[in-house]
């Protein structure tokens, strides 16, 4: 058995990459960092016994999608996993936000992930076959005044994910939407928000996080939402005025005084 994991060098992506192998699932390893990807690879083979590949690769590009299938298709691997947990963050205001940073973002948060399913689900289909993780968020439950594509983004996964699940029943492919809060990751220094008072807050850990991800992947469960607090969140979305529930979102993602 074969799984890829897109932002596997740090983070959720990196636990999710000890638990496949801890259970004896091959590895294709894929994030911008050569060393740090290599390190990881050599850590799983040692301890795991099981084989990887490194595809060095920034998801950003928009041929590198392609590259990864080909690569794969290359080295005859089967993906019987695929897990699209490469993202990152934009901050501010979105007059002021540089767009192209935006729209990077948007090509590995949103259109990356469309593709590589796309790709890759047709085999697991013909197989009948195969899983896939979407990292989505808690952010996907509430809109994000200073975190605005950012948030709809993980809108547009938690959406994609549902719907995709729903399509494929019947056919032994399961489709699971994450969807964490605030975790202690990298995430917060790329989108300079480590002032905001989300992050102020109780941060969850990426290896408890990655843990509940993986049991409800392999449980087969369409969407996962680790923590008693994030569970009650879609619940008091649905019942509160969607003005109110913007307006905390908002004071949630201000920065506090230092």
């Amino acid at each position: 058995m074969t799984v890829l994991i897109t932002g596997a060098s740090g983070g959720i992506g990196y636990e999710l990459a000890l638990l496949f192998a801890r259970d004896r699932y091959d590895c294709v390893l894929v994030a911008r960092s050569h060393d740090r990807l290599t390190a990881l690879a050599s850590r799983l083979e040692s301890e795991f016994g099981i084989k990887t590949l490194v595809l060095a690769k920034d998801l950003s590009k928009p041929a590198t999608v392609d590259e990864i299938y080909e690569e794969v298709s290359a080295a005859t691997l089967k993906v019987d996993v695929l897990v699209n947990n490469a993202g990152f963050p934009v901050y501010g205001r979105f007059v002021e936000t540089d767009l192209s940073a935006e729209l990077e973002m948007l090509q590995v948060n949103v259109v990356a992930l469309t593709a590589l399913t796309k790709l890759f689900v047709r085999g697991m289909v013909e197989r009948r076959q195969g899983r896939i993780l979407n990292l989505a968020s808690t952010a996907a439950f509430v809109p994000g005044p200073l975190m605005a594509v950012y948030y709809a983004s993980k809108a547009y996964v938690l959406s994609f994910s549902e719907a995709l699940a729903n399509e494929l029943k019947g056919t032994g492919v399961t489709v699971t939407a994450l969807t964490p809060g605030a975790t202690r990751t990298g995430f917060q220094e790329r989108g300079k928000m480590e002032d905001a008072r989300l992050i102020k807050g109780t941060l969850s850990d990426a290896a408890s996080v990655a843990l509940a991800g993986y049991r409800g992947l392999m449980a087969g469960k369409t969407v996962v939402i680790p923590g008693l607090g994030n569970k009650l969140l879609p619940v008091v979305v649905r019942l509160s005025p969607r003005r109110i529930v913007t307006r905390v979102s908002r004071r949630m993602l201000e920065q506090t005084p230092r």
